[in-house]
């Protein structure tokens, strides 16, 4: 079966005296049918070249499925009177929401089986649960389109019933207010960002609904909340450098709506409640790190706020829980996550004591203020996911919850993870965690897989995955380096991986990758790099610059037509990310974005074996993205390496939406890599 081959159809690109040829810029018509007979034509020829793999595929899901336990609960949770449990019972791909009235001895209520509303859909998400405040009402809201465009609706609890009040194009949540008859919930635009905040009255048609807050600035989105003392509901403003935060009491739904703090270019900040205050966490007065303040509601404005935890330079604040004696951080120091313990009533502090060299820790579902147990979490490369209750005054710690392995052939003890420093061509060192079974030895010959971000200020922490056992088990290496554009090393590493420094996130990358081969853990020839959303466009970046330094890639739902999405205002999360990637209308972004964009910058040249991945739906990035991509590679790339695109005709950005269907995207993957290495 031969490769398929798009049609081109010649279109002229102008912006800024600059022409560019777009000859596959008519895959972006969702509707057209030569799109599907295109998309359809590679998945074919995706399943005809991985067909010798189709055994070993199932093979793989197989093992991933089997260590997982498949009647799985939640750790339970307490909240207004009821313990909240999520849980999977065996043979089915979706939760049941339950609970149980005060004691978890007490018989379940089952509030909601996906299991059911899923029947019959080939794709079904729920977005959100919420209940009122006398237990009796519940809302949910669900996608079937894997846009994440969720219709929110409303169940009586005390009769089961599922009521007529139903809400279209939301973002899914809903917040109750304290008289248990009105909701707060947020619209979409149709480029899908929340950018109105709706009050509904149960019973009442939603056409009828108050609009509360219109965002007229399309670089922001809205959320909405309520406080942890559950007296504030607060509707937060953002985008990626500036936040406004407005508020009303949860027990007056007429009440005016107040502003913390009005919105100022730069400034970021969030805000949660304590009895007359607010404690705010921010970046005002130059704390790129930020620090913790804290002001009287009555007089919430940035000249009344005092430091509480002032700004560190080394130690960048990532968040904070308030609780009636202590208050509890999250600091990222080189790196790693501590979590720090205050007792206010005697002024002292101590951290929580983590061993591994690298790792995950962070503040859990923390619902009662006063209490002195902290529930926290904690995973690293070698350890499964595990929730803790530290008791803040004994400070002793008891496990309560840790995900279980199933299968009795993972051992902790047979898997070593590091943490090593690269050298970036500019100096800079270059974090990177790594882990292997104990009897993998590093040469030349030995498989690595390296995976990367580096967008958003989002940071990938070291944690353990039962899906990547499976090539652990098999000899290769995983590694993640820590690059340029998340925030591993504070609020300047992200800084300097964005806008006009973007470039070293994909520099940081490849010199990671050097790194490892010059240290002897693998070799070019049995080097693989992948990424997801933006990790697409960073393996698409680096394939452009160094196609010779991997065997292969897979870029899953990749970014990588940077320039024609951030110039057409109409698609999806645009506007919101000119503060992440710059506006092109303007030329000196203009010229540095498509300087490094993966798909203008597509030559007649070898390349590295390619699976390329989306979903039909994706609202992140749309599906033509890797699609133009795919085509344009056909056409100029001068090897004769494997390139495979997959459309997942069903799903959106996050794949597929059942429990353990999403395991067969994984098993393809990792079939693929093992394909290359003639491990199969």
């Amino acid at each position: 079966m031969n490769a398929p081959k798009a049609k081109k159809i010649e279109k002229i690109l102008e912006i800024h005296g600059d022409r560019r040829t777009d000859n596959y810029f008519w895959m972006n018509e969702r509707e057209n049918p030569e799109v599907t007979k295109y998309l359809e034509e590679e998945n074919a020829y995706c399943d005809f070249m991985m067909k010798d793999t189709e055994n070993f595929q199932q093979e793989l899901f197989d093992e991933m499925k089997s260590r997982y336990k498949e009647d799985d609960q939640s750790l339970p949770y307490f909240f207004n009177k009821y313990w909240y449990i999520v849980r999977f019972e065996i043979g089915k791909e979706y939760p049941v929401f339950s609970r149980k009235f005060e004691t978890l001895e007490n018989e379940e209520e089952i509030l909601l089986d996906v299991n059911i509303l899923a029947e019959g859909q080939k794709f079904f998400e729920v977005g959100s649960v919420a209940v009122s405040m006398d237990n009796k009402l519940m809302t949910f809201s669900s996608d079937n389109m894997g846009r994440r465009i969720y219709t929110i609706q409303f169940k009586n609890l005390e009769t089961g019933e599922i009521l007529q009040d139903q809400i279209a194009n939301t973002t899914g949540k809903a917040v109750w207010a304290n008289d248990n008859r009105h909701i707060f919930y947020i619209r979409k635009d149709k480029n899908l960002r929340g950018f109105q905040v709706y009050m509904h009255e149960l019973g009442t048609d939603s056409s009828q609904d108050i609009l509360v807050f219109h965002e007229e600035d399309d670089t922001f989105d809205v959320n909405v909340f309520k406080s942890k003392s559950l007296e504030y509901i607060f509707i937060s403003s953002s985008s990626t450098v500036s936040d406004e935060q407005r508020f009303i009491p949860a027990d007056n739904v007429l009440a005016e709506w107040k502003i913390v703090q009005p919105r100022t270019k730069d400034l970021e900040y969030s805000v949660e409640h304590f009895e007359d205050e607010f404690y705010i966490i921010t970046n005002a007065d130059k704390a790129t790190n930020f620090k913790i303040v804290k002001t009287k509601v009555s007089k919430p404005g940035i000249e009344n706020w005092k430091d509480v935890i002032p700004h560190q330079k080394e130690v960048l604040l990532e968040g904070f829980e308030i609780f009636k004696n202590y208050l509890v951080l999250e600091e990222r120091r080189e790196g790693l996550l501590q979590i720090k313990i205050i007792d206010n009533k005697n002024n002292t502090s101590h951290y929580l004591p983590f061993s591994d060299p690298t790792y995950t820790a962070y503040i859990g579902l923390n619902l009662e203020f006063d209490t002195e147990k902290l529930r926290y979490g904690y995973t690293s490369l070698t350890k499964p996911s595990s929730t803790f209750e530290y008791d803040m005054k004994q400070k002793t710690t008891k496990l309560l919850k840790q995900q279980e392995v199933l299968g009795g052939k993972f051992f902790a003890e047979n898997y070593i993870s590091e943490r090593i420093w690269a050298k970036a061509r500019d100096g800079k060192k270059v974090p990177i965690s790594l882990v292997y079974h104990k009897d993998t030895r590093k040469s030349a010959e030995t498989p690595l897989l390296l995976y990367g971000y580096g967008s958003y200020g989002h940071t990938v922490d070291a944690s353990f995955s039962n899906v990547r056992l499976s090539i652990l088990d098999r000899g290769f290496i995983y590694a993640i380096a820590h690059i340029r554009g998340g925030e591993y090393l504070g609020r300047e590493w992200y800084e300097d991986g964005k806008l006009l420094h973007k470039k070293n996130t994909f520099f940081d990358f490849i010199d990671a990758a050097k790194f490892l081969v010059d240290e002897n853990y693998t070799s070019p020839k049995h080097l693989y790099a992948m990424g997801g959303s933006a990790g697409g466009l960073l393996v698409g970046a680096v394939v452009n610059y160094e196609p010779n330094l991997f065997n292969g890639i897979v870029a899953q739902v990749p970014f990588v037509d940077v320039v024609t999405t951030m110039l057409d205002e109409e698609i999806p999360l645009t506007t919101g990310e000119f503060d992440e990637w710059g506006n092109p209308k303007k030329k000196k972004y203009y010229d540095y974005m498509k300087s490094y964009s993966p798909y203008d910058n597509v030559e007649a040249k070898d390349y590295p074996n390619m699976l390329i991945t989306t979903g039909l739906h994706d609202s992140q990035v749309q599906y033509w993205e890797p699609a133009k991509w795919t085509a344009k590679l056909r056409e100029l790339k001068t090897d004769s390496n494997i390139l495979l695109f997959k459309t997942d005709m069903s799903s959106g950005h996050g794949g597929a939406s059942g429990r353990f269907e999403s395991l067969k995207e994984d098993a393809l993957e990792y079939a693929f890599l093992m394909k290359l290495e003639k491990i199969i």
